[in-house]
């Protein structure tokens, strides 16, 4: 088995707020791969007295640990678990309830023997590339469908949409949005390879179009997560103000994580 592994922060003076690990059993037998991508909160207050990235680590830890020990329940029922357990390390000192609470988008993957199981949640992306060399994108696509007016305040956006049915869902203090989350199972025959991306790593696609999930894939694969970094970071430099009003983007630079696993 093949893994890599690559994570940046946006800014080297900031914490990077993505988690990515991949768990490998002593046994040989399966394992499970996570990316988290950290939902940076705007100035102020938000409830809590921890940052994105402590509850991006503990979450990551909790799923990876979960998903590996309890291989008997679903990832819905791991992700529930985690969220839980993150929230009770902190419900007695931290407004749990504020929605801009410490939250982050999920990728989470599990493979055994006979099968390969899957869940996103928000708008990180998994690939998965079959024997063929067909690349499919696993996607969450509700943060897409919201109307962009309803995204510029962040205060429509946490009162209308954030959590909020016909809007879109993250992994925040309540275990129930863990059935919101997109999932399946895939036969393991069907899977030679994965690829989990935080956005910041799928701009490359969806914000410059310089390739579709299938050229993404590619690139990955012959040049290795590191190289689809650096190419997204060389295009967000270039002429960043005019793509900053072509694109809608917030910030020049993201977070961004990949991860790269060949079964």
């Amino acid at each position: 088995m093949r893994t890599e592994l690559v994570s940046e922060p946006g800014d080297p003076g900031r914490p990077n707020e993505d988690f990515a690990s991949v768990g490998l059993p002593a046994s040989g037998q399966g394992g499970s791969l996570v990316v988290l991508d950290g939902v940076t909160p705007p100035g102020g207050d938000y409830g809590c007295r921890h940052s994105v990235e402590w509850f991006t680590a503990r979450l990551g830890g909790a799923l990876t640990e979960l998903s590996l020990s309890q291989g008997d329940v679903t990832l819905r029922e791991v992700l529930a678990a985690a969220i839980r357990r993150v929230a009770e390390a902190h419900a007695g000192t931290c407004d749990l309830s504020h929605p801009r609470t410490p939250q982050a988008t999920v990728v989470l993957a599990r493979w055994s023997a006979a099968a390969v199981e899957y869940l996103v949640l928000s708008d990180s992306v998994l690939l998965v590339e079959s024997p063929s060399g067909e690349v499919t994108a696993l996607v969450d696509d509700r943060l897409a469908l919201v109307p962009r007016a309803l995204l510029v305040s962040d205060a429509v956006a946490d009162s209308t949409v954030r959590n909020k049915e016909g809007g879109f869902f993250t992994a925040a203090a309540d275990p129930a949005v863990a059935a919101r989350a997109v999932t399946g199972t895939l036969p393991r025959a069907s899977v030679r390879t994965l690829t989990a991306l935080t956005d910041g790593a799928a701009r490359w696609v969806e914000k410059f179009e310089e390739g579709d999930w299938g050229d993404l894939f590619t690139l990955v694969r012959k040049e290795g997560p590191a190289a689809l970094v650096a190419r997204v970071r060389a295009l967000e430099r270039a002429d960043a103000a005019e793509r900053r009003l072509r694109l809608g983007r917030s910030k020049t630079h993201d977070d961004a994580t990949v991860v790269f696993a060949e079964l």
